[in-house]
């Protein structure tokens, strides 16, 4: 139970500020102030990581957000960052889905057995060595989100989690407040062209563009084959996108009637091998 019986009165005002500014960003300069100001007092740290995406494809964009000199979002190694990333969100998974805090230099969460490599967190942050972790798991939208606050010492975390758990909705409604920077998310090509597979790249489809095409010729909106599929609307759209070229098509209705047809020739062409075989073992 999220209780704040612990402040004083007037930490119970500086509080209620603190959640009312948040609804007041607009830029990023504000959110920028928000965070290093009010916030802290709640929630100390040196940098704060927000992370959003399809973490099961490694499809991750971030925003970093720090007062230390030359820590920008733009400064530091996306891939680098996203292994680690990508290990948090699944650890919060795995956890019940509630904030932790992970000792950076050991390898694990305070209080677990259970370890892991941090190597892979990027250079920026050498100096930093706890994480404070939690999420939000985006089940209409399939646009997950992650919050990391890294810290270069251990503030009392394990007294602050209930705090992380009340505050989290305004911190992330403080960031859908933000537009994104020019510079800001990678182009969707330059990660396909990382990712995409020999399959991918030929005419045939991959088992899992078959598996939307069959949705797509039941009449399934990308949001309703993102929840059935649970993958995100805009994982689906990006597959569709890939399946378009590879057919030479620009519409869901042209996909669907030269899918149909290759199908029905791919049919006559196997019971023709089928025969063909038959008769030669005669």
């Amino acid at each position: 139970m999220l209780q704040l019986d612990n402040f004083s009165n007037e930490e119970h005002i500086q509080f209620m500020a603190l959640l009312q500014d948040s609804l007041k960003v607009n830029s990023h300069y504000e959110l920028f102030l928000w965070v290093q100001g009010r916030l802290q007092q709640f929630l100390p740290h040196d940098i704060m990581i927000a992370a959003w995406g399809d973490f099961s494809l490694g499809l991750i964009y971030f925003d970093v957000i720090s007062a230390i000199p030359g820590i920008r979002t733009e400064n530091i190694n996306s891939d680098h960052l996203t292994v680690f990333l990508k290990y948090l969100f699944n650890d919060w998974i795995g956890g019940n889905r509630v904030p932790f805090l992970l000792d950076i230099k050991q390898g694990k969460a305070v209080g677990s057995k259970k370890g892991v490599t941090c190597e892979v967190v990027d250079g920026h942050f050498s100096e930093m060595k706890y994480a404070f972790v939690h999420a939000i798991k985006d089940f209409r939208g399939r646009h997950d989100c992650l919050y990391v606050l890294l810290s270069k010492e251990n503030v009392h975390y394990a007294d602050k989690k209930n705090v992380f758990e009340l505050l989290l909705p305004y911190i992330d409604s403080s960031l859908r407040q933000v537009a994104h920077l020019a510079n800001q998310l990678p182009k969707v090509e330059t990660f396909i062209e990382r990712r995409v597979t020999e399959v991918e790249t030929s005419s045939e489809m991959s088992s899992r563009e078959s598996e939307i095409m069959m949705w797509v010729r039941k009449g399934k909106t990308n949001s309703e084959i993102g929840a059935i599929l649970d993958i995100s609307e805009f994982t689906v759209k990006n597959h569709l996108q890939r399946i378009f070229k590879k057919l030479d098509v620009t519409s869901r209705a042209q996909a669907v009637a030269k899918t149909e047809r290759r199908q029905h020739a791919n049919a006559i062409a196997n019971k023709s091998i089928s025969v063909g075989m038959q008769k030669l073992a005669f």
